[in-house]
């Protein structure tokens, strides 16, 4: 006994020593848990995939992603895009040389072709697919479950009803009054299943399944949308061109000005047509209104020869033209003088409709033309056209509308070489005087030459003539006519917009079904005891659904008035009695 009770005063002795030099005083440091620090598992290659994928096709992942390609899409519309306007991607670096290389370098001129904004696409489709799928499994075993027993204690619901009704046969009743809930249930719209135990009868419904479904087809539709998208962007081309009045444009690839198609469109992807620009006709507002001057709608009318025939139409803005299953639409339009150059012997040189660009509302604009043979040295001309010339104070000139009222053409000359025989490719509307000798205009002693529709002046230096040509019909009496207008179209093919308007579609139907549709399951449960059925009603729903207790509260009022309703009596019963 005394050896017993010197080793139980050896085993406190050794737990108090262990109970003091561990760092929590009431366990042993051998404890179990006497180690606060928490060893994990290597998670190992294998072990990190898994964790990548699970984040990557998580909901929250993909609607991230959704807003980051939002925010990836903003440059290309602040920026001009090469495949929509390369004409303003030319004049923005015109206008910012130091800025365009790093921003071209950044593909902001090429947003939706960039590599980037290729990786986000690509992630939010893989991440979309890899959280729907899962979700269809679930909704489609879901479907095919029976609906959950009913609760034992329905009270402990928040919206729960009670209602004793009292009866001679109270079994009997209490079956007939879950029949009668089971069809109110079903004529509802919900799935129903029936759960009787000995005395206590009951129904269990649920519905509300379409919400789930609008959810998937709503997320399945986004994938549709990238799909289309993507793989319609492979068999899409969109080109640009300009076209005077008078001009004749061919669908074939010589004949646009600057192309982009998708990988897959061949060189003979193109529909075989013609279509002439007969005239272009624009009206103003009238003056003395609050927009007096501006021009209110434009109209390009065609002759569109196509498979043998030919018909009138007209692109106008916003109403594009459909021809062979391109959609044409009109992006700009201007004036484009007609100028012919002779040299000293009084041969003609150059003789051309050039379009000028806009500068202003009152269609200012600024032309360049180039002329490289013919003379003794290649000539650059920088002209600005007025249509409604006026006369500032400074002197220098401005236009005071947009239609021919008064046209005027001033010309500054250049001299040497235009840079043309290098091979090199230069824009047809931008004239490098680096290298040039200015001949008219300031800096020099010759003043601009001013030119009026069917006037001559001299070059300097004795090299020739140029001439503002009059295009008026015979008989005019005034200018309105007397200078060609251009116009700038852009065609496009995409057989994948009508699927993904269809997408598009399904997506708004799913998103409807998903936000309106409540989930919700119901109860009604009947006890019978002596004399009496106690019945209990009870919803329950999954999610935010502020229409519930109403449902319930319209469940028991319909309940009571089958329950009261005078009861047919069936052919069989008939033949009973």
């Amino acid at each position: 006994m005394s050896s017993s009770r010197s080793d139980s005063r050896a085993d406190s002795a050794d737990d108090q020593k262990d109970a003091v030099t561990s760092s929590d005083p009431l366990r042993p440091s051998d404890h179990i848990d006497g180690d606060d620090s928490i060893t994990q598992p290597r998670l190992g290659l294998i072990g990190w995939l898994r964790w990548g994928w699970r984040q990557l096709t998580s909901m929250r992942t993909a609607i991230i992603l959704l807003l980051v390609l939002a925010i990836a899409a903003i440059p290309g519309s602040i920026f001009p895009q090469r495949m929509a306007d390369p004409n303003g991607v030319t004049q923005w670096e015109a206008d910012n040389p130091d800025l365009f290389p790093v921003l071209d370098a950044m593909n902001m001129f090429d947003v939706y072709l960039s590599p980037w904004f290729s990786a986000i696409y690509l992630l939010l489709f893989i991440s979309l697919v890899g959280c729907v799928i899962p979700r269809i499994k679930h909704h489609l075993k879901a479907l095919r479950a029976r609906p959950p027993r009913t609760p034992a204690r329905l009270g402990r619901l928040e919206d729960h009803r009670e209602v004793t009704r009292d009866t001679a046969d109270a079994d009997a009743e209490a079956a007939r009054s879950i029949d009668v809930a089971q069809k109110q249930l079903k004529a509802l719209g919900y799935r129903v299943e029936r759960y009787d135990k000995g005395r206590t009868y009951s129904v269990s419904a649920e519905r509300g399944y379409w919400r789930e479904t609008g959810n998937l087809v709503f997320h399945l539709a986004l994938v549709g949308v990238l799909l289309v998208v993507g793989i319609g962007g492979s068999f899409a081309y969109t080109g640009q061109r300009v076209v005077v009045e008078g001009q004749t444009f061919v669908n074939t690839l010589l004949d646009y000005e600057s192309m982009n198609r998708g990988r897959f469109v061949s060189d003979d992807a193109l529909s075989p047509y013609a279509m002439t620009l007969d005239s272009f006709d624009v009206t103003y507002q009238q003056y003395g209104s609050a927009a007096s001057g501006q021009a209110g709608d434009f109209s390009a009318n065609v002759s569109v020869r196509e498979n043998g025939e030919t018909r009138e139409d007209s692109v106008r803005v916003n109403h594009p033209l459909g021809v062979a299953g391109d959609k044409i639409y009109l992006l700009g339009n201007g004036y484009a003088p007609t100028i012919t150059v002779r040299n000293a012997d009084g041969d003609v040189v150059y003789s051309n409709s050039v379009p000028f660009l806009p500068q202003d509302t009152n269609l200012t604009s600024l032309g360049v033309i180039k002329v490289t043979d013919g003379m003794p040295e290649q000539l650059g001309i920088a002209a600005f056209f007025y249509p409604s010339a006026a006369k500032l104070e400074t002197g220098a000139f401005a236009s005071a509308h947009g239609d021919l009222l008064a046209p005027l053409l001033t010309l500054d000359v250049y001299e040497g070489d235009l840079g043309i025989d290098e091979g090199t490719p230069r824009s047809v509307y931008v004239l490098d005087t680096e290298e040039l000798t200015k001949l008219t205009g300031r800096t020099t002693d010759v003043d601009s030459i001013e030119l009026a529709p069917g006037e001559t002046a001299d070059l300097p230096n004795g090299l020739g003539t140029v001439t503002f040509e009059d295009e008026s019909p015979a008989g005019a009496t005034d200018y309105r006519e007397s200078v060609k207008r251009f116009v700038s179209l852009q065609i496009h093919h995409d057989d994948s917009a009508v699927w993904v308007l269809v997408f598009a579609l399904l997506a708004l139907a799913g998103l409807m079904l998903a936000l309106f549709v409540p989930r919700r399951r119901m109860w009604v449960k009947a006890t019978s005891s002596d004399g009496a059925v106690n019945l209990e009603y009870a919803g329950l729903a999954r999610g935010e659904d502020p229409t519930l207790a109403a449902a319930v509260d319209d469940l028991v009022a319909g309940h009571a008035r089958l329950l009261d309703a005078p009861r047919r009596t069936s052919p069989s019963e008939k033949t009973r009695k």
